[in-house]
């Protein structure tokens, strides 16, 4: 029972302790992996919110074309003149808002006076622009984090930029201040995760210029960003994430601690009732096995040693009581000397069954009544003019004389190769059409021995799965490595895997196709026949480029069944 439960319950703690280290790096990397992708994204979103204030600003300051018409307005007395002036100046910020649709408020603001003019929408009357969070500050431009936007109507978040003007016409202090809406990064406030997911925006001097958790982290204070790990950290019972933008403000995601680890501790839980389960249902099975197996197993034990020592067939059976065991304990001896006679005649007839099934695909039809028939045509051919029809007669009579054979089945290369060539002249009167066949076979094995009609079905398998008509077939004979190498190959249309697992491995029945209808298992099973494990039939084929039958025998004199 010790042994059992053990067995099942330590692989089972080894997989627990594996899967929760696994599944902690995994769920960690997930998260880590999404929140930094969400931060990456508010991180652009919010930079190009800020690029975009920098380029609207830059038209409204004096280098841009509006910034001039309002120095020209500032410099001029002429009413006429400033009227039109003033009439420009706005066509143009309603073309900057047409082009921008971000961008919310703008206008001219003097810092000495307080005051503002040319203003795209309409100012809330208890505006403020000196208090708003400061979110970075480079070449004299402020640009503000998420405040309440200072348009009347609207109580969205915004980003600000302020820009210092220096028109001449104007002895004031004048600035240019714009407001582009927060739509672009939503998901800066929205999209949290399970909604526990928080957001702080940092200035460049780490300063919170924007809180989501203004109780654990205020507005205006520094963030403590120290002992962090590439930008993340553990900080106040929340896992914190950075991304810091190229000009210095950063992004901050936090997640409570509790939400970080809720997975984790769910999944913990979940393990420990499965132990207990698996504990209780370890030793109840432990126990079933102790009372019901083991028992009987020491006397079946015993039993089955004594007939080891003694080699004889038992007197006599104790009972114990448990009819399975109480069987087996008859059966036994039987069954081992049912075994040995039976493997040996299993090998007998499997042999004879091959010699059997190569017998008959050669001889179903009778060869002397044939070949009898095949002459009085020929001679009748002969007799009356017909060269067609006596070089189609010769060619099958010569095709048939071999192929049939009952000789041992032993053939040499040259006969072999002369049988095929005969085939060859068959198919071409039948279909009349030149197949373009070419055969390169090497002097030094034309008169090796091999099993007699091994050429001809692999041939029929390349004229009717690779020929076409602008097709051509190459049978190459070769000797290498002390064995004979036969490739046949076809430049056609390829044969799927599965089509060739059909060729190799169904029954000549569902081959016959034509000629003698000995399909490409008739090769395979001949040559294992002949040569066991020694030679092999493989075939390589891609669809839409072509087949290649490789068979590779042994070389020698005489085939080892002869």
């Amino acid at each position: 029972m010790f042994i059992f439960a053990s067995g099942t319950l330590v692989p089972f703690m080894c997989v627990v302790l594996l899967s929760y280290h696994t599944m902690s790096s995994i769920l960690s990397g997930n998260l880590e992996s999404s929140v930094r992708s969400n931060l990456k994204q508010a991180e652009l979103s919010l930079e190009r919110t800020i690029s975009n204030l920098n380029h609207v600003s830059q038209q409204l300051a004096l280098q841009g074309s509006i910034g001039k018409k309002v120095d020209s307005l500032l410099s001029t007395d002429k009413q006429f003149e400033r009227a039109v002036l003033t009439e420009e100046i706005n066509t143009e910020l309603n073309l900057v808002s047409f082009t921008n649709p971000t961008i919310g408020l703008m206008m001219y603001y003097s810092k000495v006076k307080g005051t503002y003019m040319f203003n795209s929408t309409t100012v809330k009357e208890d505006y403020e622009i000196n208090g708003l969070p400061l979110l970075a500050e480079y070449f004299r431009i402020s640009y503000f984090g998420p405040h309440i936007s200072n348009e009347r109507y609207n109580d969205e978040y915004v980003i600000s930029a302020l820009r210092k003007v220096d028109l001449p016409g104007d002895p004031d202090d004048m600035y240019v201040y714009v407001e582009s809406g927060f739509k672009m990064t939503p998901s800066i406030f929205e999209n949290k995760l399970e909604d526990a997911s928080y957001y702080l925006i940092l200035d460049n001097d780490k300063r919170i210029a924007f809180s989501d958790v203004p109780a654990d982290f205020a507005m205006n204070h520094y963030f403590n960003d120290t002992g962090s790990n590439n930008g993340s950290g553990l900080q106040s019972g929340y896992y914190w994430f950075e991304s810091t933008s190229n000009q210095g403000w950063s992004v901050v995601s936090l997640i409570p601690k509790d939400e970080y680890n809720k997975e984790k501790n769910r999944w913990v839980i979940q393990m420990i009732y499965l132990f207990l389960l698996f504990l209780a249902v370890s030793l109840l099975i432990a126990w079933f096995l102790w009372k019901m197996v083991y028992v009987p197993l020491q006397q079946f034990n015993h039993q089955i040693k004594s007939i080891t020592l003694r080699n004889t067939v038992l007197a006599e059976v104790p009972r114990i009581k448990i009819p399975e065991f109480d069987f087996l304990l008859k059966q036994l001896q039987n069954m081992k000397n049912q075994i040995s006679e039976l493997i040996q005649e299993v090998e007998v007839k499997e042999k004879g069954r091959a010699d059997l099934e190569v017998e008959k695909l050669l001889y179903q039809i009778n060869p002397h009544f044939l070949m009898n028939t095949l002459d009085t045509v020929h001679w009748l051919a002969v007799m009356n003019g017909q060269k067609e029809i006596d070089k189609l007669v010769v060619s099958l009579n010569k095709l048939l004389y071999y192929n049939l054979g009952k000789r041992g089945q032993v053939s040499t290369i040259r006969e072999e190769v002369d049988s095929i060539r005969q085939y060859l002249t068959l198919q071409q009167v039948r279909y009349d059409f030149a197949f373009d066949v070419r055969i390169h076979v090497a002097d030094d094995v034309l008169e090796l021995a091999i099993p007699r009609f091994i050429l001809q079905p692999i041939l029929e398998n390349s004229l009717y799965h690779g020929l076409h008509d602008e097709g051509y077939i190459q049978v190459e004979v070769e000797k290498a490595g002390g064995q004979i190498i036969i490739s046949v190959y076809d430049n056609g249309a390829g044969i799927s895997e599965e089509d060739i697992g059909k060729l190799l491995h169904q029954k000549q029945v569902e081959q016959q196709r034509a000629g003698m209808g000995i399909g490409m298992s008739y090769v395979k099973r001949m040559i294992e026949n002949q040569y066991g494990s020694l030679a092999s039939l493989e075939i390589h084929s891609q669809l839409g480029k072509g087949t290649t039958v490789y068979l590779k025998l042994p070389s020698m004199e005489v085939l080892p069944n002869d």
